[in-house]
């Protein structure tokens, strides 16, 4: 437990006398009373159990309001800037240059001579709804009833970096060097011996306060829930509370390369609006498409491309479609089954790589309950056993494969439990692909956070999974001299309504970014600048494309020059869709706290990476990795 100094100072000690029964968005300030009001009977807390900090499983603080929501007092007019709470923060925890819990940043606006700056000093605010508890996959957050702390273990992370996605406030931190998430435990050792975190102990403009919250501290008239630059507080109902008197301009910029600035609403908020401090140049930019997200672009790819293929296959035998029924009842059918298999293990085998500790990749079921990454997760591998279940018993209805293997074909007739799996892996295959697009309506995120992110999952799934029909049989039926020009209209068909289904979808998102009052529109307007040409020529490549396949469908092309032809137009499908996947994971500017002009801005971390400067460890920018 910490250890508490002989001269410690009055200020750096808890002290809250009286409490207000309920917080501003009418939650009980009682854990414990609140507890109860949910009714789960799981929770087993109690009023007097340890927190078992460092392995002290005896000790009980005897703070009397340990069972109370505790919060952080940021007084904006107070912050030099000085950056003593990182410090503080950062030599208590043993963090590394690359890391910091808790990271001051400024937002600054007007013109000399009336210039003015707010510092920003943030941590986690251990909200009433935390979406990094929900979002994780292992389970690896808990909300206690002993002072309201979101407390994570490093130990049961396995570095997805999900719960860095979800939270507003860039709490978490994903280390790549060790392959994990930590954040501010709140400094519940120093709470349960009566002492404030380290980081308003060291705060030198009384600026940091601590305790119960809705309590103004001394010397303080103001407890608000928002200040300019902080994201909206409905996402997670954060336990931070402010003042800041002194009025800043109307418009206030970020110093950091984000391209986001914050405007005065009619109610005396601010809302996030774009900064075109970049320009409006257009560039390529493709070597940047490449990212640490580059085995997500995989692994959403080849899943979709092996359901799709798989579904779409499915219901155009049940709809009585010639052309899926004659795959179905080929011997190609074990070979399109194989693919899809390869595909969807392709993906897991990604996605596991993708881990910042990838051999501890079954902690990603633990949290079903809430987790949409979870339910992707075990929607796929449902998928991928029933699918497979489905191909043993397909293999002795298969010619190909009893001509190799004669005894399957003494094995009683399996087309019932053939269709009970292929049902079962619809259903499971539908489920993942679902939850896929659910992982990515991130309120943090509002460039994911629209439709378009269904209509491109499922346009792919439908594009690729003409692909993946086309791949399995044109080629041997070319060999074979058999007709094949049907089965390609009908894959044609599959490809253009899946490109066609995107390319609305990104009609309506480009519109309603355009019209945002939020980061997404950032987004967006680093889509138009920066990776301008990159845009361009994907939007190019998808009405190209499927003009391109409505032609190829049309003329029913056979032969040489037709499959030649047809092998082009599939790769311009497959490099849009490509460029496409890459641009929504590198576009993506999420609702994070403002930085500083070296301190988390990306552009500067770039920069350090450009020119060498990051390879000194104490300029806290490590590799790519994740």
């Amino acid at each position: 437990m910490f250890k508490v100094r002989d001269n410690e100072p009055s200020y750096a000690k808890l002290n809250d006398p009286v409490m207000q029964s309920e917080n501003t968005y009418g939650l009980a300030i009682d854990l414990l009373e609140r507890a109860g009001a949910d009714g789960d009977a799981n929770n087993m807390v109690c009023k007097d159990r340890s927190m078992g900090i460092n392995g002290e499983e005896d000790f009980v603080g005897d703070n009397p309001n340990r069972n109370k929501q505790h919060a952080f007092h940021f007084t904006a007019d107070n912050c030099i800037g000085c950056h003593a709470c990182e410090a503080a923060c950062s030599e208590k925890n043993d963090n590394p240059a690359h890391l910091a819990f808790r990271s001051v940043g400024y937002v600054e606006g007007g013109t000399y001579p009336d210039f003015r700056r707010m510092n920003i000093s943030m941590a986690c605010n251990h909200c009433d709804n935390p979406v990094c508890l929900k979002g994780c996959p292992t389970k690896a957050y808990t909300k206690h009833v002993e002072y309201g702390a979101v407390l994570q273990d490093p130990d049961t992370c396995f570095g997805c970096g999900y719960c860095t996605w979800v939270c507003p406030y860039n709490a978490p931190q994903l280390d790549p060097v060790k392959g994990q998430v930590s954040k501010c435990n709140m400094c519940v050792d120093r709470l349960e011996v009566g002492l404030k975190p380290a980081c308003v102990a060291a705060c030198l403009g009384n600026a940091l306060n601590f305790g119960v919250v809705e309590n103004t501290p001394d010397n303080r008239q103001q407890a608000k829930t928002n200040l300019p630059g902080f994201p909206d507080t409905s996402i997670t109902q954060p336990n931070i509370r402010f003042q800041q008197t002194k009025s800043m301009p109307d418009v206030v910029t970020r110093t950091d390369g984000m391209p986001v600035k914050y405007k005065r609403q009619d109610d005396g908020g601010y809302s996030p609006v774009v900064d075109q401090k970049k320009g409006k140049e257009t560039f390529w930019n493709l070597p940047r498409l490449s990212s640490r997200e580059n085995p997500l672009v995989i692994f959403t790819l080849a899943v979709q491309m092996a359901i799709g293929g798989f579904i779409v296959n499915f219901f155009g035998g049940k709809l009585g479609l010639s052309a899926f029924n004659e795959l179905t009842a080929s011997a190609l059918y074990v070979p399109f089954l194989l693919l899809c298999l390869g595909l969807t293990g392709l993906g897991l085998l990604m996605t596991t790589i993708h881990l910042g500790k990838p051999m501890r990749f079954y902690r990603g079921f633990n949290n079903l309950r809430y987790s949409p990454v979870c339910r992707e997760g075990l929607g796929i591998m449902l998928f991928m056993a029933f699918a497979g279940l489905h191909l043993l018993c397909q293999l002795p209805a298969n010619a190909l494969i009893v001509s190799y293997l004669p005894l399957l074909a003494t094995l009683p007739d399996l087309a019932a439990p053939a269709q009970t799996f292929a049902w079962l892996a619809t259903v499971a295959g539908s489920t993942g692909l679902y939850y896929m697009y659910r992982c990515y309506r991130i309120k943090a995120r509002p460039f994911w956070d629209h439709w378009q992110t269904a209509t491109s999952f499922v346009g792919t799934a439908l594009t690729f999974g003409g692909i993946a029909l086309s791949l399995i049989t044109v080629p041997v039926w070319a060999y074979l001299g058999e007709s094949y020009s049907g089965f390609l209209q009908a894959t044609a068909v599959l490809m253009m309504a899946g490109m066609a289904l995107e390319l609305v979808g990104l009609f309506f998102h480009a519109r309603a970014m355009n019209h945002g009052n939020h980061e997404g529109a950032a987004s967006h307007y680093i889509q138009c600048t920066t990776f301008g040409n990159s845009y361009l020529l994907r939007n190019t490549l998808l009405v190209v494309n499927i003009l391109a396949v409505a032609l190829l469908a049309y003329l029913a092309l056979t032969g040489v020059a037709g499959l030649v032809l047809w092998s082009l137009v599939l790769l311009c499908v497959v490099a849009s869709a490509v460029i496409g996947r890459a641009l929504f994971y590198v576009l993506v500017v999420p609702t994070t706290m403002p930085g500083g002009f070296f301190w988390k801005n990306k552009d500067f971390e770039q920069h350090a990476r450009d020119i060498g400067l990051a390879d000194m460890p104490q300029v806290g920018v490590v590799p790519l990795a994740h």
